[in-house]
């Protein structure tokens, strides 16, 4: 069998597969389907400093190949996860990536600063959150702030940094320029593309909160071409993700330059999603002769 380990930002993985925040909880519903060491890693639930209850139903949406989702990071704040989930997570055999969101630069930071000293292997900072003190325009969209937001979070720990990037942008490759000046030690992109459907019977948005992130099949050929820009432009690992379903999928992103993957969609119509990739991978590298998952990593021939 092929090898299937690999390192991101320091980190090493025994396979490239995670899956993404917000779509796999803790891994806890996920137990009793198999073991969570068959995974490369766990991004978990989008923690924030305080709980929050998140956004009013209706929050989720169907939308062909794809889903919208407006769920607001409902989860327990930290002193929860750092409590009760971690303990259980630490006992699993897999890597822990903490997802983590604030309202302003400060409390973001904070939040980083209370992760040092667990058992978190990675943080994964959200940028596409909306910065209170700049209007409600999200992190993750202007390069000063993202950079602020990442070297405020640097400073605050010495856990490895990967910065989760925004789609919603003029130009991916110039925030992620940014956030590796400011001490990013990988990013992952893509999150969710903004998207809105109406009822025409109601005449009302689909969601209560009139827009929501576009995820699934439909987005990834635009995740494609984003990891390979972004991979192409800085010295610093990307993590890929963004409709990722099948084996093929995650080959055909890590051509485009990304180290590890991230799958999230996916897991809603099949909770299997996760380890049929990672064996599907394996059939495919040992069909192809390769040795090893990392030789296929930037692999894409542009014309």
């Amino acid at each position: 069998m092929a090898d299937l380990k690999v390192s991101l930002a320091g980190v090493e993985f025994n396979n490239p597969i995670i899956p993404a925040s917000g779509t796999y909880g803790y891994g806890r519903e996920y137990e009793c389907l198999y073991p969570l060491s068959r995974l490369g890693g766990i991004s978990v639930k989008g923690t924030t400093l305080h709980e929050r209850a998140g956004n009013i139903p209706p929050r989720i949406a169907e939308t062909p190949m794809g889903m919208l989702n407006s769920v607001g990071l409902q989860n327990g704040g930290s002193d929860k996860f750092i409590s009760y989930e971690l303990p259980n997570l630490a006992t699993k055999g897999t890597r822990i990536i903490a997802n983590i969101a604030g309202s302003t630069v400060e409390e973001c930071a904070e939040l980083a600063a209370k992760l040092n000293g667990t058992a978190v292997d990675m943080i994964e900072l959200n940028i596409s959150c909306p910065n209170v003190k700049q209007g409600g325009a999200a992190f993750g969209t202007d390069c000063n702030v993202a950079g602020a937001v990442t070297k405020a979070v640097r400073d605050a720990s010495d856990k490895p940094l990967m910065v989760k990037l925004s789609p919603n942008v003029t130009s991916i490759v110039d925030i992620a320029k940014s956030v590796e000046a400011n001490g990013a030690d990988a990013v992952s992109l893509i999150n969710t593309l903004l998207g809105m459907r109406i009822d025409i019977k109601t005449r009302r948005p689909v969601l209560h909160n009139n827009v929501g992130g576009l995820s699934g099949p439909a987005v990834f050929p635009v995740a494609v071409r984003m990891v390979w820009q972004v991979a192409g432009a800085i010295k610093i690992p990307v993590c890929g993700m963004g409709g990722v379903s099948t084996a093929e999928d995650a080959i055909e992103i890590m051509m485009a330059g990304a180290s590890a993957v991230q799958v999230g969609a996916a897991i809603f119509r099949d909770p299997y999603a996760p380890v049929k990739i990672i064996d599907g991978m394996n059939e495919w590298l040992d069909k192809n002769g390769i040795k090893s998952v990392t030789e296929i990593i930037g692999a894409v021939k542009p014309y």
